[in-house]
């Protein structure tokens, strides 16, 4: 589906090479050059317990990519990582139509094409989700061992790095560090690591500073390609970053550990597919249900409050 901006984009189907589709973004190569960049597409998809949702939210995929572009410009002035963005200018990408061009502005960007790490790089903060229920059967989060007397939604004593592999299709499953070590190598994972980290530290002061508690958040690495199309040893930030998506957000305001907490992400979104579980309509698997239009408003209203209250700054363009 494409169309002008107003209209939900939920697959796009570009004349490029090279198409891939995750469960939001749709993916090229802007070229058939060895090496060429990557024309990522945010569409209006919505994933949920790694379901694609087959209820669009028109405007999703451009509040996303203005989000990733104002985190990927705030993480440059930083100097924490080098990532993969050139920009949003898709004038020298051939072979698009005027209707095309107008469907992909504020949800593009053009990229540096690499090999992506196959592995969910997850910094947690505050005891949530998959992590507190991991907690109350074990006293651990991915395996490593937190104090007690922890309730829902706690502070950690200080923020954990506990990766999970990346699934294409059905669930990413939170693996051990170890684990990850056997999988990629341990040189790969402790940088990893401490990237996520520090960009987790970045990221959250600045969003608390702005009355928002970032709870927790996933990163996505890859090895930079040269011309001819191979892996560098250039480790560079990739996919989105620090979006409602791809993390937790919750006011600080209304903030108490001990219950769930009102968010800025699509835990709404969450919350209504789990009273669907409970009363036994759905069950977490493929193909997900429709999303009603109290849902999808709502959903897209937490977003655009997140992307206002960071208030982040403009992208200015350029790889680096």
């Amino acid at each position: 589906m494409s169309g002008t901006s107003s209209e939900a984009v939920f697959r796009t189907n570009l004349s490029l090479p090279g198409r891939r589709q995750g469960k939001v973004r749709d993916v090229y190569r802007a070229s058939d050059a060895a090496g060429a960049p990557l024309l990522i597409v945010a569409t209006d998809r919505l994933s949920a317990f790694d379901v694609v949702m087959p209820t669009p939210i028109p405007g999703k995929g451009r509040l996303l990519t203005a989000m990733s572009l104002g985190w990927f410009g705030f993480l440059r002035a930083k100097g924490i990582v080098r990532d993969h963005v050139i920009g949003t200018d898709l004038s020298g990408v051939a072979g698009l139509s005027d209707a095309e061009r107008t469907m992909l502005a504020g949800r593009s960007m053009l990229c540096r094409a690499a090999k992506v790490v196959p592995i969910e790089c997850v910094a947690r903060g505050y005891l949530a989700g998959s992590g507190w229920n991991e907690y109350r059967a074990h006293g651990t989060v991915c395996g490593l061992p937190l104090p007690p007397g922890l309730a829902l939604s706690s502070r950690l004593p200080e923020p954990i790095f506990t990766p999970a592999t990346k699934a294409e299709e059905g669930h990413d499953e939170n693996i051990s560090f170890a684990r990850a070590c056997d999988l990629v190598g341990r040189p790969v994972m402790e940088r990893l690591r401490a990237l996520t980290l520090s960009i987790y530290a970045a990221a959250a002061e600045y969003a608390l500073a702005r009355g928002v508690i970032l709870a927790d958040t996933k990163f996505e690495f890859g090895f930079a390609l040269d011309a001819a199309g191979n892996p560098t040893d250039e480790l560079i930030l990739v996919d989105e970053v620090l979006t409602p998506d791809s993390s937790r957000y919750w006011p600080a305001d209304g903030y108490a550990p001990g219950r769930e907490q009102a968010s800025f992400d699509k835990q709404f979104v969450r919350n209504h597919l789990l009273e669907l579980v409970s009363q036994g309509r759905w069950n977490k698997e493929a193909p997900g249900p429709e999303l009603p239009e109290s849902v999808v408003s709502a959903t897209i209203g937490r977003y655009e409050e997140a992307l206002a209250r960071l208030a982040l700054p403009p992208f200015a363009g350029g790889s680096r």
